[in-house]
Parts: structure tokens; sequence; C-alpha cells
């Protein structure tokens, strides 16, 4: 219903003036249905391995990235969800993100590793955009009880208070949270050691959703982030949009959840910060 039709920007407009809220309540209760009950109760035949030991799934990933499936379209009819899990089982549904229909972007449990080991940094990402642009966001760390909204043009929201990302403190060296280098091409891990310099203070990341959320309350710098799943940044770009900050990739152009990014990219507090974190990742290459 959405492909054909002239409208569709302003019915996915119409949406968000009318059901936030009911987003918030679903990515709630599927964190509530699924999620909590299996934090710190995990069975070892609840976890498996998809790529390797460092990429984890858990049926809590698997089981509420089912409850949004059902849920999130029935909100918004004609609407599709790309979720993480779901892209892992059928590559090719990951296209919907570059088509005409509004676009549900899910990671059930972002920071895996994190929920299994029993620590609280995890969270549910969910995303809705359309041709490519992010609408709305909502980030949800169950286990803190926190959750994190933002609406293009609207601002961003945490916990019902308004997000301010800031700018660094003069004369501080800048804390950002950088992917693992052991999980890079060698042309990423050059580049990202272009950040291990006077006046910058990298750190490995945790859960990326978590960390955009440090940057968009002021709490982190910058990320420097080598992959483009869109389900691990669409969400907290837009939350860090929202807050006042910028993204850029190493091209000097805004991060785009359709890809073909040159990478790493940053996410920052402001966009000097943005602008000097991408030109250490160029020195470095």
């Amino acid at each position: 219903m959405f492909e054909d039709s002239e409208d569709t920007g302003a019915a996915v407009e119409a949406f968000l003036a009318r059901h936030v809220a009911d987003v918030e309540e679903a990515v709630r209760k599927a964190a509530a249905t699924e999620i909590m009950p299996r934090f710190r109760q995990l069975a070892a035949h609840e976890v498996d391995q998809k790529s390797g030991p460092h990429d984890l799934v858990t049926d809590a990933d698997r089981k509420a990235e089912l409850y949004l499936t059902e849920a999130l379209p029935a909100l918004l009819p004609g609407s599709v969800v790309v979720g993480e899990e779901a892209v892992h089982a059928d590559p090719a549904s990951y296209g919907a993100i570059r088509g005409g229909a509004p676009v549900w972007i899910v990671d059930p449990v972002d920071g895996t590793r994190q929920f299994v080991h029993g620590n609280t940094g995890f969270c549910t990402l969910v995303a809705l955009a359309q041709h490519g642009v992010v609408r709305a966001s909502w980030t949800y760390a169950p286990a803190l009880d926190r959750l994190a909204v933002a609406v293009r043009g609207q601002g961003a929201l945490l916990d019902g208070a308004p997000l301010r990302a800031g700018s660094p403190e003069p004369g501080r060296d800048l804390v950002v949270a950088t992917s693992h280098p052991d999980y890079t091409t060698p042309e990423q891990k050059r580049a990202l050691l272009g950040l291990r310099t006077e006046g910058v203070a990298p750190r490995v990341c945790g859960s990326a959703g978590l960390e955009y959320l440090n940057v968009a309350r002021g709490a982190l710098d910058a990320t420097a982030f080598n992959w483009e799943a869109a389900w691990d940044h669409a969400a907290g770009l837009l939350l860090v949009e929202e807050a006042g900050g910028a993204h850029l990739t190493r091209a000097g152009r805004p991060f785009d959840i359709t890809g073909g990014n040159t990478l790493p990219f940053t996410a920052a507090r402001d966009r000097a910060t943005a602008r000097r974190v991408v030109e250490l990742l160029a020195e470095g290459v």
C-alpha cells in the first residue's frame, strides 16, 4: 500500500503523531515477556553461536524479535520488519530498508554477550525508517528500566526528559568508544589506530545502542564503529542527531543506513568532534 503512494511521508508523520507511546508499550512488553524472564536464567541450550564464538544468539533474541515482528506492523499496516535474526536466516530480507514501505529496524537484544554473561549493559533497539531515512527510534534498556525516544525534528527524550549531547569540555581528552580491533579489516584497524594519539582516550565499545545513548546524554564524546548493520545503528544515530550531535563516515558524509559507507564512521556530541574523529581515522589510514 505504501510503495506507490505519494503521501507516504505524511502517513508516517500522522502515525507518529498518534502512536509513539504505543510503540514504546510494544517494546516494553517484548522485553517483559521474552527478555527479562530469561535474564540470568539462560540454560545452555538457549544460547547458540551464529558466525563465531563472539556472535551469540539466544532464545530471548529470537522470541523478542518474533513478538515485535507481529506487534509493530499491527500498529502501522503495510509496514515491514527488518530484524537481525530474520536477516541472518534470509539475508535478502535486508533489502526492505531500501524500499518505499515504512520499515521497522529491530535489534531485539543489542549486547547479547553482555546479556548472556548477566551484565545489565544490553538494550532493545527499534527504529522506524522510510526511503532510507530514520523517522523515529526507541532505545530501551530493560535491566536498567531506561527508555530513550527520538522523533525526527522533534528532539530526543530519556525517561521523558529532554536529551542534549552538549560539547566536550575544552582541555580534556576525548573519550571515544571504538570497535574491537580484532574484528576489523587491516585498513579499518589502521584507521582506528589513528585515535591512539594525544588528546584522545579510546576504549572498546559495549552495546552499540547504549554507547549511542551515552553520546546523546553527554556521557561519551564519540564512537568509532566499523560495521554497517542498520539494526545496530539506526536507532542510535537518530537519537544522537536529535540530541544535537552529528555523525560522519571516513569520507566526510553522514552515515547511510542503506549501506555503501566508508568505514569506520563516528557519531559524536557535536559536529566539531565528529570532524576531529574522522580526521584522525583518515590519518590512521
